[in-house]
């Protein structure tokens, strides 16, 4: 049980820390395990109503389909790791196979990886190869920290996922429309999660491939219209997520499903805040409260001791600013997306104006979006890896947003040896990043002004407090959510910053007629 204080000061933020075996492997490790075993034992019609383990099935159909095909392998490794009523399970033999299973499923990212760096022309052609841009591309993309740590040390199966997209993404560049739009329905189809993104592919799909032809000016010729494109994408979507959700609707299931892939219930925030808009907001209701009961213009005992310090996965409601619905943030991501919409319609600029309109859309579903988990940075940060190599502008956008989002998922390795290990890696990708896109753009100007220097280097003293200081005074027993804490609040500064300079770049970028008419290539 956790020590509480006056507004829990409890152990829902150290949740995270909760595994009953200590060490060895991720609450994400049981979570597959379990619906390996669920797919394997029961029928369809049960998939998503089977509740023994906390770990419900809440992905779609697809990823269902995904875990009941490797459970086809594991039976070989550990038929044991295939019992549903094996809560916990952890032999030597399910650890061997949970990892080479997602090692394996990374082929198909290292390949979307290469099929996105033949997308990038020689403008900046270099003799050492070590200072190519498809080079350096390829090494952020491959070796990029945040995927390595949550794939390969805590687990889950986010390099097969993202390959899908970088795929359906690189199939865009190259104009292959079909298969780009067939690519992302599939992936939608694997984790809901990248529905965020929608927007972007739906407007350039429209404004590039259904309509033909621009006017002389770059404005759109409506006489373009093809209605033998829209009716292929339309048949693309209805055929993949027929074949998806065909079976549940038949069943009569399908509520069941879409009650598990949105579960509005869990609240506002994940049992660790991710560094957003929301993490911000929240801090601000805590301040407020400890001044309102200092200043005696609250009553303590009206407060709910369960409050969101606690982190823990349900409603919940601010004591002091108005509590957020799910609409509220609805409504916020809407209004967050539309800009980017509008640029990518009005001022297109072929493949990276669909790429910033991308990563936008993702930054802004993270900034403002409901019970946001922090891993979902990673779907902003790879394909900002393709503009970094472009432009000094978006390369120091990138290294902001890629060094503090890594950094925020430092929480998802908290035992002391995995301390080394994150800070070793992430100290890597992190100098590699900063000096392999500096000597890139070195006859440039800086990539970072010194206030985003100082913000940046500002995260070592702030690891040393948070793993190293802070444990050893007394204020851990009574305040131990206080490192997620001040590692959420201050990197959502961070994020919101580069949300808020792409942006900025995007929205005052002057485009020619010239970039209107002629759809320039990926890079």
């Amino acid at each position: 049980a956790s020590l509480r204080t006056g507004w829990d000061g409890g152990g829902g933020w150290c949740r995270a820390a909760a595994n009953p075996r200590g060490v060895g492997y991720s609450t994400d490790f049981e979570v597959h395990r379990n619906w390996l075993a669920i797919t394997h034992n029961l029928p369809l019609s049960q998939w998503y109503y089977e509740a023994t383990s906390e770990w419900t099935l809440d992905y779609p159909p697809f990823f269902a389909w995904f875990e009941y095909a490797l459970s086809h392998i594991a039976k070989y490794f550990d038929p044991q790791m295939l019992v549903v009523e094996n809560l916990n399970y952890a032999s030597h033999a399910t650890i061997l196979f949970q990892r080479l299973s997602v090692i394996f499923a990374d082929t198909l990212f290292i390949y979307a990886v290469h099929e996105c760096c033949r997308c990038v022309n020689g403008k900046r052609a270099a003799k050492d190869i070590l200072e190519k841009p498809t080079f350096i591309l390829a090494v952020l993309l491959l070796w990029n920290f945040g995927l390595l740590i949550v794939d390969h040390i805590h687990f889950q199966y986010n390099g097969f996922l993202f390959g899908l997209m970088l795929l359906s993404v690189a199939r865009l560049c190259q104009k292959r429309y079909l298969e780009g739009a067939l690519l992302f329905a599939v992936l939608l189809h694997f984790k809901h999660i990248y529905i965020y993104v929608a927007p972007a592919y739906g407007i350039y799909l429209l404004r590039s491939y259904c309509f033909t032809a621009n006017n002389a000016d770059g404005s759109l010729k409506w006489r373009s219209f093809s209605f033998l494109h829209v009716t292929l994408l339309g048949l693309i979507v209805c055929l993949v997520s027929a074949l998806s959700l065909g079976p549940f609707l038949v069943l009569g299931q399908l509520p069941q499903v879409i009650s598990r892939l949105f579960p509005f219930k869990r609240g506002l925030c994940h049992a660790y805040w991710a560094p957003n808009f929301w993490a911000l907001y929240n801090a601000l209701d805590k301040a407020l409260t400890i001044l309102g009961l200092k200043c005696n213009f609250l009553d303590g005992t009206k407060i709910p001791k369960a409050s969101m310090t606690g982190g823990l996965v349900q409603e919940f409601q601010h004591t002091v600013l108005p509590s957020v619905t799910p609409l509220a943030t609805l409504i916020c991501t809407f209004i967050a997306i539309l800009p980017s919409v509008f640029c990518l319609w009005f001022k297109p600029q072929g493949p990276r104006g669909f790429l910033q309109c991308l990563v936008l859309c993702a930054l802004s579903s993270f900034v403002f979006g409901w019970h946001v988990h922090e891993k979902a940075i990673l779907l902003a940060i790879l394909p900002l890896s393709l503009l970094s190599i472009q432009r000094a502008k978006d390369a120091g956008i990138y290294l902001i947003l890629a060094t503090t989002g890594h950094f925020s998922l430092f929480p998802l390795l908290f035992t002391a040896s995995e301390l080394p290990i994150k800070i070793l890696l992430m100290l890597l990708f992190t100098v590699y990043s900063f000096s392999s896109l500096k000597s890139l753009f070195r006859r440039e100007k800086p990539l970072l002004n010194w206030l985003e220097t100082i913000y940046l280097i500002q995260l070592v003293p702030l690891e040393i407090f948070c793993e190293i200081i802070f444990p050893l005074t007394p204020w851990k027993w009574h305040f131990p959510f206080v490192p997620l804490l001040l590692t959420s609040v201050y990197c959502a500064l961070g994020i919101t910053y580069a949300w808020l300079k792409l942006y900025l770049s995007v929205l005052t970028e002057r485009i020619s007629v010239r970039q209107k008419t002629k759809c320039p290539q990926f890079l």
